[in-house]
């Protein structure tokens, strides 16, 4: 008797009682009845910060193929959204999550403003946010152990102190100004460069602010003024647009009366390095503050099969490693999203949202077993946060920084 006569003989002797128990079964099975897709969202700016929500996408869906593109056995969308670096819009994305009864977490950009701001209401909220980028130090130490923000990027709180040691210990800057955007961010930055100056014994020359929409003239103004202070050096703390602003307004400047400019990474994220071309660079000193690895050094076997696969993922775009721009928010994005899927393979999917993203918040905190990633093989990189530990929920550390700066081709270089 073949396998169909004997199936068809095995239904037929079935009551309808055993009919209907066998099929709740088959229904109630993962290979009849697919779980729902679970979500990922990608709230960046997409506008004034492109490059730098390109790189996260990039190295999330990368990271994500790998996994057959699932979260703890479940198929995984990813949600991408703009919120052109405005706090409103920002908030209708965490408000979307919380609505959706398939939303398992939330990446985010560039800009720190918007989580400074919702920082409360991420927090009350129990929305998971994954932080590839933003550094503003205050992002992920909200005074709770339900603290629901979790960081693979540069922490401020470092920043000051690598930015300013580099300039002090390796250029010998005396005079350093502080050229800072006027938010959240610039002010964090204030508070930590200013700190890391007066352990080095030194003054600062000139402390000046700047406003998102810098103009051109008003660049040049807060220049010449810094520069009649007699400082040797500029620290910025800028995006892009102004970043690209003040570095012409430099080129501007009489050669003798040019300064160094050491920088914050926020100038990395758009198209810095195609407006302020070569040519330009060749007439500023210009550094920049970025975590250690880099795909143009030598890569060991895992961080080439990683380039290569991301290279089969975007085939059109990526073909040499000087191709993923902002190289950053794809490295940070890659190795973060690498610790999101071991804490999903630790922790099951609930009856319920609520209950699952609480799962999987618990389990970022509980990652004992190494993890291997592009900056380092991560060793528990996050636990419960207290006032006591104020870097439970920083999975870098300020060993993971270094200087670098743009090559003639428009590449990161960084140093070590």
């Amino acid at each position: 008797m073949n396998n169909s006569t004997t199936s068809t003989a095995l239904k037929n002797k079935l009551t309808p009682a055993h009919r209907l128990l066998l099929l709740f079964l088959l229904i109630s099975s993962p290979s009849f009845a697919k779980a729902p897709i679970m979500t990922l969202y990608l709230s960046t700016d997409q506008t004034g910060a492109q490059a730098s929500s390109i790189s996260i996408e990039q190295g999330i869906r990368t990271a994500l193929s790998e996994n057959n593109n699932q979260l703890g056995g479940r198929r995984i969308s990813l949600k991408t959204m703009d919120h052109r670096g405005n706090t409103v819009r920002a908030r209708k994305h965490f408000e979307a999550y919380l609505a959706d009864p398939n939303a398992l977490a939330v990446f985010t950009g560039l800009h720190s403003p918007p989580l400074l701001a919702m920082r409360n209401f991420i927090n009350e909220e129990g929305i998971l946010v994954l932080d590839p980028w933003a550094a503003a130090s205050p992002i992920t130490r909200y005074p709770s152990e339900k603290n629901w923000i979790f960081r693979l990027s540069i922490d401020d709180s470092k920043a000051g102190q690598v930015i300013v040691n580099h300039a002090v210990n390796k250029h010998a800057i005396k005079h350093p100004a502080l050229l800072l955007e006027k938010t959240g961010w610039g002010k964090a930055n204030q508070k930590t460069m200013r700190e890391a100056i007066d352990k080095a014994g030194l003054e600062i020359a000139k402390l000046s602010w700047f406003n998102w929409g810098l103009t051109n003239e008003s660049a040049r103004i807060l220049l010449r003024q810094i520069i009649e202070t007699g400082a040797d050096a500029i620290f910025l703390v800028a995006n892009a647009p102004e970043g690209k602003v003040i570095a012409r307004a430099m080129v501007s400047m009489p050669a003798n009366k040019r300064l160094p400019i050491f920088s914050h990474w926020g100038i990395t994220g758009g198209d810095f390095a195609e407006t302020i071309d070569l040519t330009m660079r060749q007439q500023i000193q210009l550094e920049f503050i970025q975590s250690s690895f880099s795909f143009l050094n030598p890569l060991n076997k895992f961080q080439r099969q990683v380039f290569n696969q991301a290279r089969q993922l975007y085939p059109d775009t990526i073909s040499e490693t000087t191709d993923i721009k902002a190289p950053a928010g794809f490295i940070h994005a890659y190795d973060l999203t690498r610790l999101l899927i071991e804490a999903a393979n630790k922790s099951p999917i609930k009856n319920d949202i609520v209950s699952t993203r609480m799962a999987l918040r618990n389990a970022l905190e509980n990652l004992h077993e190494p993890i291997e990633g592009l900056i380092k093989t991560y060793k528990k990189p996050f636990s419960t946060f207290s006032t006591r530990s104020p870097d439970a929920h920083e999975a870098l550390n300020i060993n993971d920084f270094t200087m670098g700066h743009y090559g003639d081709k428009n590449q990161i270089l960084i140093k070590h």
